[in-house]
């Protein structure tokens, strides 16, 4: 995974599995700009202290190079401007991370559709959606004058199953397709766009939850069973830097992957040394659960309603 003379933007770094692959695009080697709201004094998520600044000091510390842009991606001249400096000061991007999504507020998990606010809809649709449409606009230019590159939409899940809220369900499954979109039209452009997810990753957040630190986090455990199969930021962080490497990326451009698959295919582990593959686990866990409407998967999701916003890609 040797990303070194590599211009890399992941916007959204400022905590879960933007952070972690921040940090693994530095690792190999890449010069990484780190873009969102939070910024050292002024906090943008309510109840959450990360930043960018500390994002940037962990692509730095693993090697690579960093920038940090605040951003508010859903405002078309920030984003404009964001490009423009990316020009001036690095000449130009080879790998575009789209992983804003901002909706956990509005994600009421466990209430039907039927009584879901659509104001909800239109504001995770503007943060999850919107603001992705809007960075890959401005963003693709650069990697198209490259001549090459890879744009990475993250998502929730590998499978075409319901994800439990009808509007996270829509915009989670609405990213994947405009990672296929985006595929079509950039195929003669030479530019990959690939959807990737993580599994269930121990962001920030779901530490918090869980009432436990990274170096604890097994204790979480007795709490649920499904937590011994979890895996840090960091691994997504490796399975993007993995298919950044990758000379055959156009192979795989339009699909979906997940970090477990990518694990598979690409050797990689997780910084803790282990190999967590939630695929497996819950197809083991949950027969028949990526089926539809299946009874298994809604039980499935009903165990996390207590987690509410914490479950989910963590970004």
């Amino acid at each position: 995974m040797n990303l070194k003379g590599k211009v890399a933007l992941v916007a959204g770094a400022t905590r879960g599995a933007g952070r972690g692959i921040a940090a693994m695009l530095g690792e190999a080697g890449a010069t990484v700009w780190c873009t969102g709201r939070s910024v050292a004094g002024a906090s943008a998520t309510p109840g959450r202290p990360e930043t960018l600044e500390e994002t940037a000091a962990l692509v730095e510390s693993k090697g690579g190079d960093a920038f940090v842009a605040r951003v508010d991606h859903t405002r078309e001249d920030d984003v404009r401007r964001l490009f423009e400096r990316v020009r001036a000061e690095s000449g130009g991007l080879d790998i575009l991370v789209n992983d804003i999504w901002g909706g956990d507020a509005r994600t009421a998990w466990g209430t039907p559709f039927w009584k879901l606010d659509p104001a909800d809809a239109e504001a995770m649709i503007r943060s999850g959606l919107l603001t992705h449409l809007v960075t890959a606009r401005h963003g693709v230019p650069l990697l198209r004058e490259r001549g090459k590159g890879l744009v990475v939409e993250l998502t929730d899940g590998d499978g075409g199953n319901y994800r439990g809220h009808l509007y996270y369900d829509l915009v989670k499954m609405a990213v994947a397709r405009l990672a296929f979109g985006m595929s079509e039209e950039l195929r003669a452009s030479n530019v990959a766009a690939v959807a990737v997810t993580p599994g269930f990753m121990r962001s920030e957040a779901v530490l918090d939850h869980f009432g436990v630190t990274e170096s604890t986090w097994r204790d979480g455990v007795a709490k649920d069973a499904n937590f011994a199969h979890s895996e840090t930021p960091f691994f997504v962080g490796r399975a993007v830097a993995a298919l950044a490497a990758d000379p055959r990326v156009m192979e795989k451009t339009g699909r979906v992957f997940a970090s477990w698959t990518l694990s598979d295919e690409y050797g990689f582990t997780d910084v803790d040394g282990r190999r967590p593959h939630w695929g497996r686990h819950f197809a083991t866990a949950y027969p028949g659960a990526t089926r539809p409407l299946d009874d298994g998967y809604y039980a499935y999701w009903r165990g996390y309603e207590a987690m509410a916003s914490v479950f989910g890609s963590g970004t």
